[in-house]
């Protein structure tokens, strides 16, 4: 009795009665929970050099992120995670205006945080290994050398020990998306219209009532499916984000982890 008390008495004081802020926060974890996946699934890839992944589970994290993110807070605030289908709602007169500044302001800093969540998770997700160390060369060494404890990590041991945006070793793509070398400013700013305009369009005629239905609870995994029919068809120019949370925040945490300023220069030939 003492227990269930207690755990009454903590729900009422955590019950958040403000419908705006209960919005909010299910809007932080459903954007958490579709960057965090996404990027998990790009460092998995990136940092095993593909022996562990490859761009198709990095297509299908992606892709099932979102079905997880509608899933999650889909009931409380619309699960847009993105800011481009939140100013499309406010086109549709189905959002009111007011609250997109502040939708937008929640899916950055969801973003920004499941990147540093996906950083701390792979910069310390290597194994310990025992390396051996050169025999010494002095008097009283022993013949083979020493047993060293040595700690890999995902990040710095793929990057040799270098946060590079650049290059074979680069680990910046893991968190925001980078132009193929062959794609102009023009060309890329179009490959996103277009990919954002097709998801968009795709999103609406799912939810239009008027249209052939979706089994009802079954829409996220149909706009997932959505999703991942533009990544296998328009990933190849820029990596297909579709949204500027996914890209601008996890980019952000770069510029403030070590990466620097060159993860907002456009450079031909990265590498």
């Amino acid at each position: 009795m003492g227990t269930t008390s207690f755990l009454k008495r903590a729900r009422g004081l955590l019950h958040i009665r403000n419908q705006l802020v209960r919005e909010c926060l299910a809007e932080l974890l459903a954007t958490f929970m579709l960057i965090i996946i996404t990027l998990g699934s790009v460092a998995e890839k990136v940092t095993s050099s593909e022996t562990r992944g490859n761009v198709v589970t990095s297509y299908l994290g992606g892709a099932l992120a979102v079905m997880v993110g509608v899933y999650t807070a889909g009931g409380v605030s619309g699960a847009h995670m993105n800011p481009a289908f939140s100013f499309a709602m406010c086109l549709m007169e189905q959002f009111p205006w007011w609250k997109f500044p502040i939708f937008v302001v929640v899916q950055m800093l969801g973003s920004f945080i499941s990147a540093a969540a996906v950083y701390i998770l792979y910069y310390g997700m290597g194994e310990q290994h025992w390396a051996r160390q050169p025999p010494s060369d002095s008097w009283g060494g022993q013949a083979y050398g020493h047993a060293l404890l040595l700690s890999q990590d995902a990040i710095w041991y793929y990057g040799n020990g270098t946060l590079t945006v650049s290059g074979p070793r680069e680990t910046a793509s893991i968190f925001a998306t980078y132009p193929a070398d062959y794609v102009s400013i023009a060309n890329g700013f179009l490959d996103q219209v277009i990919g954002t305009g097709v998801l968009m369009v795709g999103v609406m005629g799912i939810l239009d009532t008027r249209n052939k239905a979706v089994p009802k609870g079954l829409e996220p995994v149909v706009v997932a499916l959505l999703v991942l029919s533009i990544e296998t068809s328009m990933g190849a120019n820029c990596g297909c984000p579709l949204n500027p949370a996914r890209d601008l925040g996890p980019r952000l945490f770069t510029y403030v982890a070590g990466w620097g300023p060159e993860v907002f220069r456009w450079v031909q030939r990265r590498g």
